[in-house]
């Protein structure tokens, strides 16, 4: 048992850390935020005005992220005008958030990014991009030699004009090995300095993507080539977060997220599950108390509402009517340790988001519900109060609200 009394980690077994298999993963992972990118590709939401993109912009900043896509210039001339904006505004605010730009890798698109670099007057990181399987290369009747001629061309254009290039293999899931070493030797020969690994399509499993990365991080190794690991991953089977943690584990030094997992389809790796994990995993020490704010700010400008089941940001993610949950958490409070009541039933403490546990009363709750009711609106505990507020939970097929509660308790003889 923890002889510290703000200290759970006595009282909490590992089974990742003890167990014959382990997580091992090296610390200082990256998070590059593609929710002004990725995020605006969904089909169901609204393209914000720049003030709320500001806005995001600096909240970002605000959680510690490191990177973030700015858009895409090469699609029309108010977004390259947008991304221009934003871009100045990490300057002129002296953010310590690095921007990058996206495009496919015709000269059309780096040639966008090179004139928004120039505008803004420093170097940006150009994020190209080429669908590798051979999926892709049927459907739109590329072959190998035309794909590598775009990939040595583009990412030279770029590094020529004096941007780091990161080279994005698109669906490298489904890709051939003989074709993604050819073409991800080609692109570091041309100078990229990072690649990006994609489940473009959502259809991996944890397995195969520690495959992946495992083997790419070895031709890189065997390159003596001094360029790092992105994982890009969706969430189309319900693997994103998995994934997005097998690829860290593999040897990817920065992950790609979106708030509340926004984009294309059914999304991606959400950026405040990754940002919560990463912190639980002790691979990075970040202030999340502003997250929940990061989140509601990009959905509400989006037009999406947070769904209440939502991991992390929900409105349940810390609210619980069942009573032998409320019986623990009541008597962590009562113990006056706050740490305890907050972890005791919840695998993420809900203070790192400046939340608290919430303590409802339905028709599966006991006595302790009302009690931590009655604790938290300062009311005495009078027997009497407290069953006529279980008889009513008990009848009814919802929740009570507080105002329903309260009046129970405000009606005469229930209280002294």
């Amino acid at each position: 048992m923890t002889n510290d009394p703000d200290d759970a980690s006595g009282l909490i077994h590992d089974w990742a850390a003890t167990g014959p298999y382990r997580f091992e993963a090296h610390a200082g992972v990256r998070i590059n935020d593609e929710t002004l990118r990725e995020g605006l590709q969904s089909a169901s939401v609204v393209d914000p005005p720049i003030e709320a993109k500001l806005e995001i912009l600096h909240l970002m900043e605000a959680l510690g992220i490191e990177c973030a896509s700015m858009g895409l210039p090469c699609a029309g001339q108010r977004q390259k005008l947008e991304t221009a904006r934003l871009c100045r505004e990490i300057a002129d605010g002296g953010l310590k958030l690095r921007p990058n730009l996206g495009g496919r890798t015709v000269r059309s698109d780096v040639e966008a990014i090179i004139d928004v670099a120039q505008q803004v007057g420093y170097s940006l990181e150009a994020c190209l991009f080429i669908g590798s399987s051979p999926i892709r290369q049927y459907a739109q009747e590329w072959n190998l030699a035309q794909m590598l001629g775009h990939t040595r061309d583009c990412v030279g254009l770029a590094v020529k004009a004096g941007l780091s290039v990161t080279y994005i293999t698109e669906d490298t899931a489904r890709s051939s090995p003989e074709h993604l070493e050819v073409l991800l030797r080609a692109a570091v020969d041309a100078g990229a300095t990072r690649v990006c690994l994609c489940d473009t399509v959502g259809g991996a499993i944890p397995a195969g993507v520690r495959n992946l990365v495992g083997w790419v991080r070895e031709r890189l190794e065997l390159w003596q080539a001094e360029v790092e690991i992105d994982w890009h991953g969706h969430r189309d089977r319900d693997l994103g977060l998995a994934n997005t943690l097998a690829a860290i584990e593999a040897g990817a030094t920065r992950v790609h997220g979106t708030a509340y997992g926004l984009g294309e389809r059914v999304g991606n790796t959400s950026t405040e599950s990754i940002l919560v994990n990463l912190k639980l995993l002790g691979l990075r020490d970040a202030d999340l108390s502003r997250l929940q704010e990061y989140v509601e700010t990009v959905t509400r400008a989006l037009g999406v509402k947070i769904a209440g089941s939502a991991p992390v940001v929900g409105a349940n993610a810390f609210r619980t009517a069942a009573g032998v949950h409320a019986a623990a958490i009541l008597k962590a409070l009562q113990k006056q340790q706050g740490w305890l009541a907050d972890q005791v039933y919840s695998g993420i403490p809900a203070g790192w988001l400046g939340r608290r546990q919430e303590v409802e009363i339905g028709p599966l709750s006991g006595r302790s519900n009302v009690l931590h009711f009655l604790l938290r609106h300062e009311r005495e505990a009078e027997p009497a109060a407290i069953e006529a507020v279980l008889k009513a939970a008990k009848q009814s097929k919802r929740v009570l609200t507080d105002a329903e509660v309260l009046a129970i308790l405000d009606q005469p003889g229930e209280t002294a």
